[in-house]
């Protein structure tokens, strides 16, 4: 933010005409600001403090996603006011005693992730305080042990939140008692539109949205369908079943929108799977823009045996206005089933296949000959793919993703026809067969429009990718790079990566063992400029099972270094005590030392063009430390690390 870091300049040099500004214009102009940057500017001086406190009782929107605050962090900044209309806090810290502070009437967009210290009383107040309720996302409520939801709570929600359009529960609804759940609904919102569940059973997704699920004392035997305004519906169940589709594609007129994924613990019986017939049920009322069906291999490598080319030829004609198709899963179907929904949809601009097992080359051999215009294009795990099927695919030169992660018979050939793509964001390469000079392809058209690009586990790249790619390159867009399981990636290579003095977010390089404390030193001090470390623009950093890594780079990942950093993977073998002692000196540093992966998923590109929204200036941690809290903590943690280098 440019305007942030202006004001802060005039803050140093000229504080006292500040003082005699009016309130009044300082307010203005901070309520331009995100909260972050609010804060930060109420460090600088007395007259902005003042004007945040005001700021803080009549501004309309609350974003605070980056950190997990506490509650006794929170508190002040969230006083009464009539004013605020959104809210968005990760409340990983948080638990029902800040309620009161978070659930307020004025608003109309609720946002709270990490909710698993909350019990159901935070779906009861919503809906008994927050009347003009408009979106709603709940994230994990009630998953810490002890914590219970009560069918009671959910209905409180649905019956005051009268005016909801969007609600999205991530987490498991089966928590609530069943023979009751589906009538509950009956309360909900006629303009709910939009509804997303972290996961439900399909038993009680057919029994919710069947359109005889109306009052036993009815004397019309037919009641309309539950929820029937909904337009878009993102449901993970247990299994997804002819039955379950059948009664979303009859019941919801309006559907646009259908993401269905299932994880099966064992293989479905033909009664709990997708078939043919199931298929052929989809888009009965023609409206379907965006459809996914995927089947997860989290617990059990299954997918769909059930459904083959037929079915697929079976939903053509209903498909011939679908916009956004990404099937996961389907082993059977073959390049006649999937060259049909090509060759069906021309308004498709998004084609996501994952485990496509007979998936090849033919596809899109005559790609170039439809009247496709494809932006998103991912292809994972589809290991018959080779070189051939991306020279058809770079014939759409509007192409932003390309996500071909698992496609192991790709190699240089592959890089070539890439580096044709005038406006690609987003490159994902994970385990292909490129080399060091094939990477060169990619300049100078593609690596000066990429944001995120994926390396992971080529493991045939040396430590002459980095010049391979960055060599001769200007100011660049690239802000997320994933060098992980690269075996012959050492500190030389990330050496010459400080040199190029790219401002990335994201840097990850688990597992690549001669990876040690010399990267740390060089990405916590190198210059993006004169006066900015490189290290300020990281917000996240994996370093798990980097095998140089001992002790000594501990004193790197300390304050003042990385003063942006939110979330970071190291190995906690390598002394747990110093680990443990960098969390207590970071509160607001998430440290991962079992190997998980840091974020979300990092290339979840199911739904829109993947994105970022990074604030350009980020010192809130900094003020809030500054501010006297926590401080005892810090100094002992930083004492520590010191004592157990020392």
């Amino acid at each position: 933010m440019g305007s942030n870091s202006e004001m802060e300049n005039v803050v140093v040099e000229e504080d006292v005409k500040l003082d005699e500004l009016p309130s009044a214009l300082l307010a203005t102009i901070m309520t331009k600001l995100d909260i972050a940057s609010i804060c930060s500017l109420a460090s600088t001086s007395s007259t902005f403090r003042s004007c945040a406190k005001q700021i803080l009782s009549f501004i309309s929107n609350f974003h605070l996603l980056e950190i997990a605050p506490s509650g006794e962090l929170l508190r002040p900044l969230l006083p009464p006011n009539p004013c605020l209309k959104t809210l968005k806090v990760d409340c990983a810290r948080l638990d029902d005693s800040a309620i009161p502070f978070l659930v307020k009437p004025s608003l109309h967009d609720l946002c709270l992730h990490n909710c698993a210290d909350f019990s159901g009383k935070l779906l009861s107040q919503i809906g008994i305080q927050c009347k003009d309720l408009r979106s709603l996302y709940l994230g994990s409520v009630a998953e810490k042990r002890g914590r219970a939801i009560h069918i009671s709570d959910l209905e409180d929600l649905l019956t005051g939140c009268s005016q909801l359009e969007a609600l999205i529960l991530m987490f498991d609804v089966s928590l609530f008692l069943r023979h009751n759940f589906a009538g509950v609904w009956a309360s909900a919102s006629e303009n709910l539109t939009s509804l997303e569940i972290g996961y439900i059973s399909s038993v009680t997704v057919t029994e919710l949205l069947s359109p005889n699920l109306g009052s036993h004392q009815s004397l019309n035997p037919v009641q309309p369908s539950m929820l029937p305004s909904i337009q878009k519906l993102c449901l993970s169940v247990d299994y997804i079943t002819d039955a379950m589709v059948g009664t979303i594609s009859k019941g919801l007129v309006f559907l646009t929108h259908l993401d269905l994924r299932d994880a099966p613990l064992i293989e479905p019986r033909i009664t709990f799977d997708l078939t043919n017939a199931g298929l052929q049920q989809i888009n009965q009322h023609g409206r379907l823009k965006h459809l996914s069906l995927v089947r997860s291999q989290e617990f059990l490598i299954t997918y769909f045996r059930r459904v083959n080319d037929l079915g697929l030829l079976l939903m053509e004609e209903k498909c011939a206005d679908m916009e956004s198709i990404c099937l996961g899963g389907f082993c059977r179907v073959t390049d006649t089933g999937f060259k049909t929904i090509l060759h069906s949809c021309s308004r498709l601009y998004k084609f996501k296949v994952t485990y496509g097992t007979q998936l090849t080359d033919l596809v899109f051999h005559d790609i170039s000959a439809t009247s496709l215009a494809l932006t998103h294009v991912s292809l994972r795990w589809c290991n018959l793919l080779t070189n051939n099927a991306v020279f058809s695919l770079a014939s759409n030169k509007e192409l932003k993703v390309l996500d071909l992660r698992d496609c192991r018979s790709l190699g240089d050939e592959a890089l070539r026809a890439i580096g044709t793509l005038p406006g690609l964001k987003m490159l994902l390469l994970d385990g292909s067969d490129i080399t060091d000079a094939g990477l060169s392809y990619l300049r100078p058209c593609v690596i000066n429009t990429l944001f995120a690009l994926s390396l992971r586990g080529c493991k045939r790249l040396t430590d002459k990718c980095i010049t391979a790619l960055f060599d001769g390159c200007g100011v660049l867009e690239l802000r997320e790079l994933d060098l992980s399981n690269l075996p012959n990636l050492s500190d030389n290579g990330v050496l010459q990566l400080a040199k190029t003095r790219i401002p990335f977010f994201e840097l990850r390089m688990r597992q690549c063992p001669l990876i040690g404390d010399t990267s740390i030193m060089a990405l916590a001090s190198m210059l993006v400029d004169e006066a900015i470390w490189h290290g300020s623009s990281l917000r996240l950093m994996d370093l798990y099972n980097c095998g140089g890594i001992t002790q000594l780079a501990f004193r790197w990942l300390k304050r003042p270094y990385f003063p942006r950093l939110k979330w970071l993977g190291v190995t906690g073998s390598v002394n747990r005590d110093m680990v443990d002692a960098l969390a207590r000196s970071r509160p607001f540093l998430h440290v991962a030392c079992h190997g998980e992966e840091l974020g979300a998923d990092p290339y979840d590109i199911s739904d829109g063009l993947y994105t970022h929204d990074y604030d350009e200036v980020d010192e809130f941690e900094q003020w809030l430390l500054e501010a006297d809290i926590d401080t005892e903590d810090e100094e002992m943690g930083d004492a520590e690390i010191e004592e157990l280098i020392m």
